[in-house]
């Protein structure tokens, strides 16, 4: 094929020596070039680094970094795209496994969107299937509507082909929220986005990932959530939205935010559940349930914070 140019992949990495040469395998083996790979290891205690150096030492498109004190997942992942001198960065995450063609699929197909993202498999923790890919949970989105992105996400960091530009609206990322939901309406509202449906990514789950999308049964999932706690996570979560200066429909995200606003400080609130219903079509395209389940999921916004914790405590 042609070169569009140089792709820039932004890897982050933390005490993920387990995986981690397998996945750099699968970098270097990549099909398209020229491509240079930009790892910044966020202080990791294990033998992470040591593996980075080793390869950086072979192969020239390595470039490497090491924190000096740990930044967390946010700031470290903003540090290295910030680092990638590329128009085209694909995100990367430091346990899974490519798809030779990955890089070269997405760069041929982009065209005018502001990123590409394709389908991707599970794997287990050993690296043998499930049996099961990413569009079996979900309906993956294409297109230019923000709201789609307001309630439910479709899309995985490690899926993601971007142009730069998106950076320069996306950043600062929003702490504790998954940096591809909010890469995701970021872009929806400045351009549109599309997707490949072949798998390009073997997703590996296993304790430690940063996501548990399947719900597997885990040591210990930081990212499990009350009731209440979910409430008030997706009310800041579409503050950040409402927030966000370049929205394509202020109108209806501002509407929704007073809605939810509304939820928060109320024992019962209509408001939401009569705009989820509204424009149930593309708030719920992404979720892969039933109408029943959808209407079920719109009754149950009436019930305000107030209730919600009056029940907890009981």
């Amino acid at each position: 094929m042609e070169s569009a140019g140089l792709v820039s992949i932004a890897l982050c990495t933390y005490n993920g020596a387990k995986y981690l040469s397998g996945q750099l395998d699968s970098l270097i083996n990549q099909t398209y070039s020229p491509i240079e790979i930009i790892v910044v290891d966020d202080c990791s205690t294990d033998e992470t680094f040591t593996i980075l150096a080793d390869y950086a030492s072979k192969y020239p498109q390595f470039r490497i970094y090491k924190n000096e004190e740990n930044l967390g997942f946010t700031a470290n992942f903003e540090k290295a795209v910030k680092l990638c001198s590329a128009d085209l960065i694909a995100l990367c995450d430091q346990d899974d496994l490519w798809h030779p063609q990955k890089i070269e699929l997405q760069v041929n197909a982009i065209k005018d969107n502001i990123f590409i993202y394709h389908d991707s498999e599970f794997i287990h923790e050993d690296g043998t299937g499930m049996n099961k890919k990413m569009s079996d949970l979900m309906n993956l989105y294409r297109g230019d509507a923000p709201e789609t992105f307001l309630f439910f996400n479709c899309v995985s960091g490690h899926s993601i082909l971007l142009k730069k530009q998106l950076i320069d609206d996306a950043l600062p990322l929003k702490k504790d929220y998954f940096h591809d939901w909010w890469l995701a309406y970021v872009a929806t509202n400045i351009g549109k986005i599309d997707f490949i449906p072949q798998c390009l990514v073997q997703y590996r789950q296993h304790d430690k990932s940063d996501t548990n999308i399947l719900r597997l049964e885990r040591k210990k999932d930081v990212y499990k959530f009350s009731s209440v706690q979910k409430v008030e996570r997706t009310y800041k979560w579409l503050g950040y939205c409402a927030g966000f200066k370049k929205n394509k429909n202020p109108g209806l995200i501002n509407a929704i935010y007073k809605a939810y606003t509304a939820r928060i400080n109320n024992y019962l609130s209509f408001g939401l559940s009569i705009l989820l219903y509204k424009y149930r079509k593309t708030i719920f395209y992404i979720r892969k349930k039933s109408k029943l389940s959808n209407f079920n999921y719109v009754y149950s916004q009436v019930w305000g914070l107030k209730t919600k914790k009056l029940f907890s405590k009981n």
